[in-house]
């Protein structure tokens, strides 16, 4: 018990082992009170958490606050709102703030809740404020589950039968294009509460395209930068993507329904198939995020000064992803192609 009271740089919980220890030594409650400077009750206090907890029931530990406003019933009323978003006729808003479920909590269980502890609510729940992925506007219910996800494996062990490979021959790649200009984009950055930061933004509007592939299994990726979409930059992509496949193995592309992914007059390596994703369902392309990501990261809050230094950013942004697999890895892998 003196070891334990050693090692504490807090006065008043070192004295509860010593007050303790008194006691196994023989001194009864009343010494050991007068020890400690306390009365005999906080003593007894002491031997019931020491007894129901041994040396940890000694320790200091953080007060259990207020109990939650909200019961399990509210949070789950809660969780079913968020998950179905609001509807702008009825609730005033496109999206959920803070201060919108405030007001709607009141107006439901008629319980005043602080920003501040919705959040921390919120957080608990598992909830994060997240940026939305794009989702066309004429996507049916449960449409991309039955359509694309199920059918993918059976897929792809007919594209490794037809080129006599085994499935783990066979590379998963994902294509797309970024357009790229000197009037980017504004994110967020840290500053003191109550001010509001400032960034150069350029108003012109010279731009430029990548074309991308990642392959989020391998982490490694392919790329050019080019100044138009059509079919002759297609040709060159898809040189480039073939150069990265790696030897003995085939990659299956996917990518979507575009013009110039799907023309008669595109080359199309002997090592590499097409597969185009079904209509109206983007977010099965996990390119979009490695575009977002670059964009919060390295093509944003600037001026541009030229279209030539436009040509060097996208490529430092590109170049500097592709030296971090993990982090193609990170954002690219998806269960419904590779995890079944």
């Amino acid at each position: 018990m003196r070891s334990l009271a050693r090692k504490t740089k807090d006065a008043p919980q070192a004295r509860r082992p010593l007050c303790l220890a008194a006691i196994f030594d023989g001194a009864t409650r009343t010494e050991a009170a007068q020890i400690g400077n306390v009365t005999l009750q906080i003593i007894r206090d002491w031997v019931v958490k020491f007894n129901a907890d041994g040396p940890g029931g000694l320790v200091n530990r953080k007060a259990p606050g207020q109990p939650s406003r909200l019961n399990a019933e509210q949070r789950a009323v809660i969780a079913k709102m968020i998950e179905s978003s609001p509807i702008p006729a009825a609730h005033g808003v496109e999206r959920w703030r803070l201060v919108d479920l405030c007001q709607w909590i009141w107006e439901e269980f008629m319980i005043v809740i602080a920003k501040q502890t919705l959040s921390r609510e919120l957080r608990t729940m598992g909830y994060r404020k997240l940026s939305a992925r794009p989702r066309h506007h004429a996507q049916t219910e449960g449409a991309i589950a039955d359509s694309t996800c199920k059918t993918f494996p059976t897929r792809l062990k007919e594209i490794a039968c037809e080129q006599g490979l085994g499935p783990d021959r066979i590379e998963i790649w994902f294509i797309d294009e970024a357009r790229i200009g000197q009037k980017n984009k504004i994110t967020r950055s840290w500053a003191r509460r109550g001010t509001r930061p400032s960034a150069p933004r350029d108003q012109r509007t010279a731009s430029t395209y990548i074309f991308g592939a990642i392959c989020p299994k391998e982490g490694k990726g392919a790329a050019l930068v080019l100044p138009a979409c059509n079919t002759e930059a297609m040709n060159l992509h898809l040189a480039e993507v073939a150069t990265e496949v790696g030897p003995g193995r085939h990659a299956v592309l996917i990518l979507d329904q575009a013009g110039w992914h799907l023309s008669d007059r595109l080359i199309v390596q002997a090592s590499i198939t097409l597969l185009p994703l079904p209509p109206k369902r983007p977010e099965l392309n996990p390119v979009e995020n490695p575009w977002q990501f670059m964009r919060d990261n390295w093509l944003s809050n600037r001026v541009i000064t030229s279209y030539d230094n436009l040509l060097d950013h996208c490529c430092f942004a590109w170049n500097t992803l592709v030296n971090q697999p993990w982090r193609i890895m990170s954002i690219g892998l998806r269960d419904w192609a590779h995890r079944f």
